[in-house]
């Protein structure tokens, strides 16, 4: 019976000994918190960066951490829903203790977490981002997006680019918008860039977020007859488009341009060839010239682990932004050796970092120093197969030359058939 005692005491002491290391352990860890689209109509794009962001905390952990510190990712489902993100990061900075905050996913999420992250005088780099900090001019906020110095015209330069080196140029456009901080400052860019090119704009609208039939808007757009047609929409309403255009049998000269989730692999094959000769934006696709040191590495990963975490199998349009995010903020911490918002900050400022996405230096406003928003042309997409969306022979990039991998097929029409 002595002896039980004795071994019950060990056992005791040895649980105790245990859960102070543990607690030694996760007090010791560097915690990074933001909000995430998990559901909603962003959650499939919010999903697939959560993926590469817990492959970054999962690589940078079995390296020893940052300074010698683990680091642990704390993260919260928005559910697409602004009037949800300033709670989260109230939550996070007073509840959660989080040593630093990263901005979620897309420019309607980011904006409303600004306030908060302002008043505390935090580091925030946000994820996919448009022109947010156009209004806040805040010298600590940072964006990963290649939109560059002057995002929103940036946007959609190189729809515009394609469109004028046709023969004969387009001379009007319609430019319709769906009624979100992304879709407005997207619309804004496109304004400035047919303003800049001489186009008479003869169609120019928004629409409801919660609009769910898109026939009517079409219908609108076509009888204004414009050469070219920007739509800057989110995931819901950018199938309700390519839907209507095609059940109606639009074709402008040109369309696309600024439509978010048609970069989605589930997207692509949901909409399969109706997609053909859309032109529309995007940010890296495996092209030989975007094959960057560790971008194929990323890509193994994450590809290996989609179908059991339910994400996009291919995840060309948020894995890379998401893990490059993570490592421009890691880069900062381990330079400075510090978690002093300011210091991470006016380094994060002078520096140029080396990411998957190449190297990435931030300029005016915390954007990009130099932009690199590809635009993308749909080319004969047949069946609703997610694999033939694994190359480029479906999706042939035109702009920037630097990266190109074809041609326009133009008009539009002509790429249909």
């Amino acid at each position: 019976m002595k002896l039980n005692r004795l071994l019950a005491g060990a056992a005791v002491l040895a649980a105790a000994t245990m859960a102070l290391t543990g607690g030694a352990s996760a007090q010791n860890e560097i915690k990074i918190g933001y909000s995430m689209a998990m559901t909603g109509g962003l959650g499939p794009n919010g999903k697939s960066a959560l993926l590469a962001q817990k492959i970054w905390e999962e690589d940078v952990n079995a390296k020893g951490g940052l300074n010698g510190r683990k680091v642990k990712l704390i993260y919260y489902d928005d559910q697409s829903n602004p009037s949800t993100v300033p709670g989260i990061y109230t939550k996070l900075l007073d509840v959660d203790k989080v040593d630093l905050v990263i901005g979620g996913y897309a420019t309607a999420m980011l904006a409303p977490a600004m306030p908060i992250v302002m008043q505390r005088k935090k580091l925030f780099i946000g994820l996919l981002g448009l022109g947010v900090n156009t209004e806040f001019n805040y010298p600590n906020y940072f964006v990963m997006i290649p939109s560059g110095p002057d995002p929103k015209p940036a946007f959609t330069k190189g729809f515009f680019d394609i469109a004028m080196a046709q023969n004969p140029k387009p001379k009007t456009v319609a430019i319709v918008a769906a009624d979100q901080e992304f879709s407005h400052n997207a619309a804004d860019g496109a304004r400035a860039n047919a303003k800049s090119l001489g186009l008479q704009v003869v169609y120019d609208k928004t629409y409801p977020p919660s609009t769910t039939d898109y026939a009517p808007i079409v219908r609108a757009i076509q009888a204004t007859n414009p050469d070219v047609v920007v739509i800057c929409s989110y995931p819901p309403d950018s199938v309700g488009m390519v839907r209507a255009i095609n059940e109606l049998g639009y074709k402008p000269k040109l369309v696309g341009g600024g439509m978010v989730g048609l970069q989605n692999t589930a997207i692509k094959a949901q909409l399969g060839p109706l997609l053909n000769g859309f032109v529309n934006y995007d940010f890296w696709l495996p092209v030989p010239k975007m094959i960057f040191p560790g971008v194929e590495d990323l890509m193994k990963k994450y590809q290996a682990r989609a179908a059991s975490e339910g994400v996009d199998p291919l995840g060309y349009y948020m894995a890379p932004q998401a893990y490059a995010q993570l490592q421009v903020l890691g880069q900062a911490v381990e330079a400075t050796k510090s978690l002093d918002d300011q210091k991470l900050a006016d380094y994060i400022r002078a520096n140029t970092f080396k990411t998957v996405l190449g190297d990435v230096k931030f300029g005016k406003g915390g954007e990009w120093a130099q932009s690199r928003v590809l635009q993308v042309q749909f080319q004969n997409v047949k069946g609703n197969g997610p694999d033939q969306f694994k190359d480029v022979k479906t999706q042939v990039v035109l702009t920037p030359p630097d990266y190109k991998s074809g041609d326009v097929v133009y008009p539009y029409e002509k790429a249909k058939q």
